[in-house]
């Protein structure tokens, strides 16, 4: 049974303040992560640019069928009529009110159809899945980037009932489409996600970017599964999927204009003169690398490398709806010494300059030996750095050092 409760989601607040002042706003992110539920909230009017019905009056005179709808409107899946974007633009021009148009879809059209541009007319907000603290109903409450920043162990409780390895990995491959998360379960769940993948190489990609082989993009997409949250070097990825490295360039960002992968880049800075300068990869949804590989929670527990990247790709997954909605306009950033002896997963620059960094550990037993990279860095940068976590499986939080937490998994949430 289909849930009908809206669950608040973190972006909700932003998107409300953006839309009060601000005449167009387009909403981008993955397939099935509740674009058009969200966006249904701020519109008095819908129209769904994918059905070819409404679709009609759009193609035929985008400007005559806008000055028609009752405002403010949502046109959603936009790029299916591309011509509107600039219907858009110049309706904003003419007469730039807040408040009036909602966009959802692809931040660009397919290639072969005329593109239009919205900057400085429209401005974008990503969402991205389902996490579990607005699953669990707390979407409108402070995350652990923002509590982080203030320094405090104490603005992480503890939970009387955590979860052990075997649920946080539950928890990652259900991953956060709203469909899965709230009505779908067992086999069920398996093969809406398996579908998801399966459409997301064969439909997604060519109506994006017209025709390309099926049989290598599911090839080049299981390579990038397989290397979520690693450091692998190019060659290692299309020499796994069997294709040129222009191609696998190409592929690349054919993923990442679909949001469903993402490079986190190299952080840099002054003083340290020895770092990596190559990006992290990231599949963006952890249930996309289960589903991908075909493996199932049994089968994730008897590897620990596979353990470690499903791990990691989820709890940056928990961390990515919070970087698109805070006020503290969080970068996030990886750090790795070019010998490899240091490493931070995520090093999460602040608006205000300030540092908060995070590892994240498939353990449960701590010590200081797992914090000495964010002491390091720490002592390095000084008072820019405001607070860093050990993110671990463990049951509870606690002080590791000066400015430094072991921090459970479930801090995410609760």
């Amino acid at each position: 049974m289909t849930s009908s409760v809206y669950l608040e989601r973190q972006v909700d607040r932003y998107l409300n303040g953006l839309f009060e002042q601000l005449p167009a706003v387009l909403i981008t992110g993955p397939r099935a992560v509740g674009k058009t539920t969200t966006a249904k909230r701020f519109v008095r009017s819908i129209h769904r640019i994918d059905i070819p019905a409404e679709a009609g009056a759009f193609s035929f005179d985008p400007d005559g069928a806008l000055k028609a709808v009752q405002e403010p409107v949502l046109l959603d899946e936009w790029q299916e009529v591309p011509e509107l974007m600039g219907a858009v633009r110049r309706a904003v021009d003419i007469d730039p009110r807040p408040g009036r148009f909602l966009l959802t879809g692809s931040p660009r059209a397919a290639r072969g159809k005329r593109a239009w541009s919205g900057i400085g007319r429209v401005t974008n907000v990503t969402m991205y899945g389902l996490t579990v603290q607005e699953s669990i109903g707390q979407g409108g409450q402070a995350g652990l980037i923002e509590r982080l920043s203030e320094g405090r162990i104490d603005r992480f409780p503890i939970n009387t009932d955590p979860p052990d390895l075997v649920g946080y990995i539950q928890l990652a491959i259900r991953g956060g489409f709203p469909e899965v998360v709230m009505n779908l379960e067992g086999e069920a769940r398996q093969a809406w996600l398996e579908t998801y993948v399966s459409q997301l190489v064969s439909h997604d990609v060519a109506s994006h970017d017209g025709a390309r082989s099926t049989r290598l993009l599911g090839k080049f997409f299981e390579a990038l599964c397989i290397n979520s949250a690693g450091l692998a070097d190019d060659k290692t990825i299309y020499d796994a999927a069997g294709v040129s490295r222009l191609t696998a360039k190409a592929y690349e960002q054919l993923f990442a204009d679909l949001y469903v992968f993402e490079n986190i880049p190299a952080w840099t800075n002054n003083r340290l003169s020895r770092l990596t300068r190559g990006p992290k990869r990231y599949i963006t949804d952890s249930s996309l690398i289960a589903a991908t590989l075909h493996v199932d929670q049994r089968a994730i527990l008897r590897n620990s490398d596979l353990i470690e990247r499903i791990l990691d790709t989820f709890v940056v997954s928990q961390l990515r709806p919070e970087r698109e909605a805070s006020s503290l306009r969080p970068r996030f950033y990886h750090l790795r010494e070019k010998e490899g002896r240091k490493e931070i997963d995520l090093v999460i620059e602040l608006a205000d300059g300030n540092i908060v960094a995070i590892e994240i550990k498939a353990s449960s037993a701590l010590s200081n030996h797992d914090s000495r990279h964010l002491a390091w860095l720490r002592d390095t940068i000084g008072p820019r750095f405001v607070a860093g976590a050990v993110i671990h499986t463990g049951p509870r939080p606690f002080v590791l050092g000066d400015r430094i937490f072991a921090l459970p998994i479930y801090s995410l949430w609760t």
